[in-house]
């Protein structure tokens, strides 16, 4: 009885053989499409099947680079968001420096144009601090006696009055601000001439104008400038401007508040003001024994006779 491997374990062709087939095919394959083309529909249509596949096999690899590269993005933004925000910093400090000069160069320009336009001699000053007093109005100057300053020597800025110098010492000054309580100044409203005393408001940062009649000659926005009158101030200088002026029956003067006109509650920079007008002396009241000397006339002188009696 003859036995014989079933169909499935038949063995073809040799393995040589077959090697050597699908070599010579390959080759033949690779000859035709290289001179003919003939592959390139069969490569599209294998490239279009595998692409999906490609997909599945790199997302994992995909996926991780991209959560890589958004921590990597997140890192160096927010490095560079705290570059960023220090450089704004600095900008913004430099920038409020910058405006901080200008507006000083521009205070000091328009005094050393109210410098000429003032005919006394000037010191410039800067104010170092306030006075101790918390009560009292008064600044502390950086010029004294050494650089020529002198009591009752007024003190300006390039808007009006600032004040007057009361204390002098060897390097500092005292300023008594013409706000302080009971200070006064004389001056004259510009648009009417007339001549009034403004007082120190004190704590308000005001002045006022006492003693007015209810009916005189004075409205809100009214200018009021030096007098000088009394001899310190130069006439002409800003003062103050007229806010608020309450006219009642039932008083017997008018209430009038001011805006001062000068920085005395801001600026760093001043004139103080030298060398006083020369004025004539003033006039010498006679006395009532003295006018009536001088009103009585004066006997003639008795002649003596020869015996040389009266």
């Amino acid at each position: 009885m003859e036995h014989s491997p079933p169909p499935f374990f038949k063995r073809g062709p040799a393995p040589v053989v077959r090697l050597a087939f699908f070599a010579s095919l390959s080759l033949a394959l690779l000859v035709l499409d290289a001179r003919f083309h003939y592959a390139e529909g069969l490569r599209r249509i294998l490239a279009i099947v595998a692409y999906p596949l490609q997909l599945v096999a790199t997302a994992p690899l995909e996926l991780g680079t991209r959560v890589a590269g958004y921590f990597t993005s997140q890192t160096a933004l927010r490095e560079d968001n705290a570059e960023l925000r220090a450089r704004l910093l600095a900008s913004e400090r430099d920038a409020q420096r910058y405006q901080a000069a200008e507006a000083e160069a521009e205070r000091l320009r328009r005094l050393v144009g109210a410098a000429e336009h003032v005919q006394r001699r000037s010191i410039p000053a800067e104010i170092v601090y306030a006075g101790r007093d918390p009560y009292s109005l008064r600044v502390i100057i950086d010029k004294g006696s050494q650089q020529g300053v002198s009591a009752g020597s007024p003190v300006v800025d390039d808007t009006g009055v600032v004040g007057q110098v009361t204390r002098v010492y060897p390097l500092t000054a005292e300023v008594t601000l013409v706000t302080e309580r009971d200070h006064a100044i004389p001056v004259e409203v510009v648009r009417t001439g007339l001549r009034v005393v403004a007082f120190g408001g004190g704590s308000s940062g005001l002045l006022e104008l006492r003693f007015v009649a209810p009916n005189v000659e004075i409205r809100n926005g009214d200018l009021l400038a030096t007098s000088g009158i009394d001899g310190t101030y130069p006439a002409g200088l800003p003062v103050a401007t007229v806010s608020r002026v309450e006219r009642d029956a039932a008083h017997g003067f008018a209430r009038i508040l001011c805006e001062p006109a000068a920085g005395v509650n801001r600026g760093r920079f001043v004139l103080v003001l030298s060398g006083e007008r020369k004025l004539p002396p003033y006039p010498v009241e006679a006395t009532p024994a003295t006018e009536g000397r001088r009103d009585k006339p004066r006997r003639p002188p008795r002649k003596k006779d020869q015996n040389g009696a009266g």
